[in-house]
């Protein structure tokens, strides 16, 4: 493709405007013969500090901000990040005809998995891409962020649409919409499910969080397209008003939905049971799944399904067969006649949610095994700590993905909150496997035990190594089984 197709707004001298260019990349070591190289300023760097390597890889020119000593033409932009998004969609052209963005603290990957389930039960292609990677029909490749690069994320698009997906359900990470990685996408349609502490290593405040995941609908939806809210949320308020503000059409569902109405929700053991109302029909639901929470996601998620224009009495009809998302309250084994269960809860809203959901299926103890990781929020650490010693009986603190932290700082920290509840509840266990072994070989007759933290990772961070680490699989040795014999 041509430079001056690919940067249409630039100011290109006529020499620079015909020139082919073969690929796009912000990393220099990906950079080949005929590429363009987009310098990103970062948190840590800038990218026009890696221009000669590129320059030496073979860039034909480099993007960036601001002018700098630079072996190929340099093209001054505005925003370099944006202009690599939109370049990258044009490098890429083709993507699914209905695209929507899911956004909030909680819920993004249950919510992208629902709403492709909800699609696919409806005859539609449909994908979801987020936390837990790319799944289609095909099944699951995994990825290493919520929100991919642009390049990626475009090749992506692109290659889907070529394989025939429609319908894409895709998580947006305020890191993702912050860093303009989702600039190039043709969303029509969106989605807010609710708003808590996270990422607070990356956002200086939770205002600067909150006004992160805004632009979103400030910036790159257009005026009409329909945004669904769940309504039950502390943030719900503050949401609708930049929507209308926005000229964004509302949608909202739950216990304080106009669009989708919860009337009645009733808790059963792993399951859900529910009363809707939609334009004065009223309809009756088997969730088969348990907590408030995952009726939250999966009312956004029939809100996305009907407002991208499917029959509303046919939506409803299938969310008695939806499945959980990989690693969320997932059903994994069970000692004793006491069930045990992953779950991805990292943050402290989520713990308690999962604790919450958990607490009357316990007759016995109700018994948390988690840690936090390293490079992230240390504040939430305590907090998290007094959490599930608050809702626990039995808190076994270890080890998440330590990164480059102390392991054992870390879990000093999460002692600290859980010690001021109840010192008597909270012990430590380094060793990630060696605690959940541990209190798998203590479960009883009644007992409730969730494992939390990682969720559907396959991987523990240790310094700069990732080592091959899966909780279910722990759990299923733990047991004695293999792990496609587990639950």
């Amino acid at each position: 493709m041509r430079l001056g197709e690919l940067l249409p707004g630039a100011d290109l001298a006529p020499s620079l405007r015909d020139l082919e260019i073969s690929g796009l990349s912000a990393d220099s070591r990906a950079i080949k013969p005929g590429y363009l190289f987009f310098a990103i300023p970062g948190h840590k760097g800038d990218g026009l500090d890696f221009a000669s390597d590129a320059a030496a890889r073979g860039a034909v020119a480099v993007v960036a901000q601001r002018v700098a000593a630079s072996a190929p033409p340099l093209i001054l932009v505005p925003d370099a990040r944006r202009a690599l998004a939109l370049a990258a969609a044009r490098f890429h052209p083709r993507q699914p005809t209905t695209i929507a963005l899911v956004t909030g603290t909680s819920g993004k990957t249950s919510v992208v998995a629902f709403l492709r389930q909800i699609w696919q039960a409806l005859g539609h292609e449909a994908a979801s891409l987020g936390t837990i990677g790319l799944v289609d029909k095909a099944g699951a490749r995994y990825g290493a962020l919520t929100t991919p690069g642009p390049v990626e994320l475009h090749e992506i698009l692109d290659a889907g649409a070529g394989r025939g997906i429609t319908h894409l359900a895709m998580e947006a990470s305020s890191l993702g919409v912050e860093q303009r990685r989702l600039d190039g996408v043709k969303a029509t349609l969106a989605a807010f499910t609710n708003f808590s502490r996270d990422h607070l290593d990356h956002h200086p405040d939770l205002e600067a969080y909150f006004q992160a995941k805004m632009r979103l609908f400030e910036a790159l939806l257009r005026p009409g397209q329909p945004v669904v809210v769940d309504a039950d949320s502390d943030a719900a308020p503050r949401v609708l008003s930049v929507l209308r503000a926005r000229g964004l059409e509302p949608f909202t569902v739950g216990a304080k939905g106009e669009t989708i109405a919860l009337l009645e929700m009733r808790p059963r053991a792993l399951s859900t049971a529910l009363r809707l109302r939609h334009e004065n029909q009223e309809y009756e639901i088997e969730l088969p799944l348990a907590g408030a929470f995952q009726t939250s996601n999966a009312l956004v998620a029939a809100g996305l399904a009907i407002a991208s224009g499917d029959a509303p009495a046919r939506v409803f009809s299938t969310l008695s067969r939806l499945r959980g998302a990989p690693g969320r309250l997932e059903l994994v084994g069970e000692k004793n006649g006491a069930p045990i269960f992953v779950d991805y809860a990292h943050k402290p809203d989520a713990l308690e949610k999962v604790l919450q959901v958990l607490r009357p299926l316990a007759q016995g103890r109700l018994i948390v095994v988690f840690g936090c990781g390293g490079d992230r929020d240390q504040g939430k650490r305590p907090l998290m700590g007094a959490i599930a010693t608050r809702e626990a009986d039995v808190v076994i603190v270890t080890d998440d993905n330590p990164r480059s932290e102390d392991a054992a700082a870390i879990r000093a920290a999460i002692l600290a909150g859980a010690r001021e509840v109840d010192p008597a509840k909270a012990s430590e266990i380094a060793d990630r496997e060696n605690a959940i072994r541990s209190a798998v070989a203590g479960l009883g007759l009644g007992d409730v035990l969730v494992v939390a933290g990682k969720g559907h990772e396959t991987g523990q961070i240790v310094g700069g190594t990732t080592y091959p680490f899966s909780d279910q699989d722990v759990v299923a040795k733990a047991l004695g089984l293999n792990r496609k014999d587990v639950a």
